[in-house]
């Protein structure tokens, strides 16, 4: 019986079975999925700065929300940092590394050739290779006008520049804020100070009450995050200070009386896009106020204390530096 009932079952098994290979045979695989775009950044400083890192941080959550990208990021602070986190990145996988800062550029230079297919970002400087290239922020066009606006309202003839490390890009934007101060009143004076870091708040408070004590009643600062100390002595004096690289009017406003503004998220997107779509063409790209990535932009909770006739100075500068007919000087790097 059971013999009987295994050979009735055997064709309809060998049917079966047929019929499972049919299907197999024209049936196919679902196709690979793409490799993920990866892109990362690499911070000299923590992005919590509320200034220069945080912009860079701001631009790459973009790329990642824009563009669908995977993205990481990691801060270092010494050259072999930086030489070792574009390589890790780069073994990794990752098709665009962003290094925020001038101090990056030779890092950069001594690691691309080992990964061709990783392009490598600085956020400043001039070395270009095949897949290295700068993005130089004209800053200098918005500082320009906040030394005007300095020269214009100063009691004292004399202000205060506190700056992180003595790199070029840090020193063009205290050089064109004292050429715009010098453009309307010929013997304002800055003085200059550098603390050596990015984040010891403490120092440029320091730094910063020096400069009050020879006689500054304005304070400028490019210290990222360390520049919350110089916000802290102009509120203390109560004295004008401007802020750099993000919009920081809100961080002491009080204070704060205007901000030298980076599009930075802007910018990231543009060269991510570029990189992604296999159309970046590597080379040394100015991006300023002409571009709308550079804007200079006055705190209206203070705006009031601002002469009309020294708003429409600034405005029409401002003009003239878009269409060119302004060239703000600026560091040679």
């Amino acid at each position: 019986m059971k013999i009987r009932n295994f050979s009735l079952l055997r064709p309809l098994g060998l049917l079966l079975v047929v019929a499972c290979a049919m299907v197999a045979c024209t049936s196919s695989s679902p196709p690979a999925a793409e490799p993920k775009f990866k892109v990362a950044l690499l911070s000299p400083g923590p992005v919590s700065d509320a200034g220069w890192n945080a912009l860079a941080y701001e631009g790459l959550l973009a790329i990642r929300d824009q563009l669908g990208a995977e993205v990481s990021q990691a801060e270092t602070k010494t050259p072999a940092e930086f030489e070792e986190g574009f390589r890790d990145y780069a073994r990794r996988g990752f098709a665009l590394v962003f290094g925020h800062g001038f101090e990056f550029q030779e890092a950069a230079a001594a690691v691309s050739p080992d990964f061709p297919k990783t392009t490598f970002i600085t956020t400043s400087g001039n070395t270009v290779r095949p897949n290295v290239a700068p993005l130089r922020f004209m800053l200098e066009e918005a500082t320009y006008l906040q030394g005007i606006l300095a020269a214009k309202m100063s009691k004292s003839g004399v202000a205060g520049a506190v700056g992180g490390m003595a790199i070029p890009s840090v020193e063009s934007t205290f050089l064109a804020f004292e050429a715009g101060a010098k453009s309307v009143r010929p013997e304002f004076r800055t003085i200059r100070s550098y603390i050596g870091n990015w984040e010891d708040v403490g120092a440029a408070k320091e730094a910063a009450k020096a400069q009050v004590q020879q006689g500054a009643d304005f304070l400028i600062h490019n210290a990222d995050a360390a520049g919350l100390g110089v916000f802290q002595v102009a509120k203390s004096n109560g004295i004008f200070a401007f802020g750099t690289n993000k919009n920081q009017n809100d961080l002491a406003p009080e204070a704060v009386l205007a901000s030298a503004v980076i599009d930075i998220p802007g910018a990231f997107v543009g060269v991510a896009k570029q990189v992604r779509d296999g159309t970046f063409h590597a080379t040394i790209t100015k991006l300023g106020m002409a571009d709308g990535v550079v804007t200079f932009v006055l705190n209206p909770a203070l705006a009031s204390k601002i002469p009309q006739a020294t708003r429409d100075q600034i405005e029409a500068t401002r003009q003239a530096i878009v269409s060119k007919k302004t060239i703000v000087p600026s560091a040679e790097f």
